[in-house]
């Protein structure tokens, strides 16, 4: 009898046992054969300026974008050269990168075009991705924004605002790019005004505060009472200010350097493509592609108007806005006349990227010529 119940008690031991382990928590196991996962490697991501990254405008708008993508992905890690000079002299920059394990690159200017193109043959396993240029490999893409819209929006607003119906843009080089920009806000500036004339000065340079501020004052002591730039510093804007007249900023919002003479301004936001481009690295979907974005995909917008600016002519420009945004509305869509009256774009067509990528003429209402040496 006490052998049973001794095996009795074991079972009921057995039992109680046997309740808590199927209670227990149960381990997960090791994916990776027991080994904790290793942190995800940070891509390196690299990028040129043309100019400092402070000069308010254009490469200050590619580095805030950049630490934007900083911000917004926690798995790049980015580095950048400021004043780094065009053609030959990138070449060894990119290159350094390259060596240094840098797996993406962005040149954020035209004169980056040649160097990117050769590195990008020598160094396959990179990707390269230039700014405003138009030559491509399997490893390299261009990049862009519609800036032209904007630019026509900016040209409505001077075309409404101006009492001289003398405007003067402030240029840097005579590439399409610049050309384009010059076209698309003298339509703006005709449609609203057809006496106005906009006057085009060329400085053969992205940044030179000194120079950009004196092509203000020749502007202004022919009587221009707004001034257009399309250069990398808020110089143009500082000297119409100083006058008492008004102006128009390019790359960034800059009503800081002139509160009292910003109309507004035509602005990039880099960071929109550059976070698009490292999550199609990361997915491994990046192709090369020719991006050109435009005020719907929000790469180009035009700044928050000044205080001056009239609510009839903020209702005029954001209905137009609205039109670009939802395809309505077409800047380069004709009749188009150029300087000297010919029809360029018959009614009811519009101008094909390709032309407008390649756009070498003025149109109706511009005063100045095309440099055949645009750089």
């Amino acid at each position: 009898m006490r052998k049973y119940k001794v095996l009795a008690a074991l079972l009921v031991v057995l039992l109680v046992v046997s309740l808590f382990v199927g209670c227990a928590p149960k381990k997960t196991q090791p994916s990776n054969g027991g080994n904790a996962q290793k942190p995800k490697e940070k891509i390196k991501v690299a990028m040129l300026l043309v100019g400092p990254k402070n000069d308010g405008g254009w490469s200050q708008a590619h580095y805030e974008g950049l630490m934007y993508l900083k911000d917004h992905d926690p798995n790049v890690e980015v580095a950048y050269s400021e004043n780094v000079p065009e053609g030959a002299p990138a070449e060894k920059v990119i290159r350094d990168y390259c060596n240094q394990g840098y797996k993406v690159i962005f040149g954020t200017s035209f004169g980056f075009m040649d160097p990117m193109y050769d590195a990008a043959k020598d160094y396959p396993n990179v990707i390269f991705e230039h700014c405003s240029g138009y030559k491509t490999r399997k490893n390299m893409g261009t990049y862009f924004g519609r800036m032209y819209q904007p630019d026509y929006l900016a040209g409505l607003v001077a075309g409404m605002m101006t009492k001289t119906n003398y405007i003067g843009f402030v240029a840097p080089f005579s590439i399409p790019e610049v050309v384009r920009e010059i076209d698309a806000f003298t339509i703006g500036v005709r449609e609203v005004n057809p006496k106005a004339e906009v006057h085009v000065v060329w400085l053969n340079t992205w940044f030179d505060p000194t120079k950009e501020g004196n092509a203000a004052k020749t502007f202004i002591a022919n009587g221009a009472d707004i001034i257009a730039s399309g250069m990398d510093s808020p110089a143009p804007l500082v000297e119409a200010q100083k006058a008492g007249i008004y102006a128009i900023g390019y790359d960034r919002d800059m009503s800081t350097y002139a509160p009292k003479a910003v109309l507004t301004s035509r602005i990039w936001h880099w960071g929109v493509f550059y976070t698009k481009c490292l999550k199609e690295v990361e997915d491994g979907t990046w192709k090369s592609t020719q991006y050109w974005g435009g005020m719907k995909d929000g790469i180009v917008s035009l700044a928050p108007f000044g205080p001056m600016v009239p609510e009839k002519v903020k209702q005029y420009v954001e209905k137009r806005e609205k039109e670009i945004k939802d395809g309505t509305f077409k800047v380069f869509e004709g009749p188009i006349y150029d300087q000297q009256g010919n029809l360029k774009v018959p009614k009811g067509q519009e101008l094909s990227d390709a032309d407008k990528l390649q756009l070498q003429w003025f149109v109706k209402g511009v005063v100045g010529s095309i440099p055949k040496s645009g750089s």
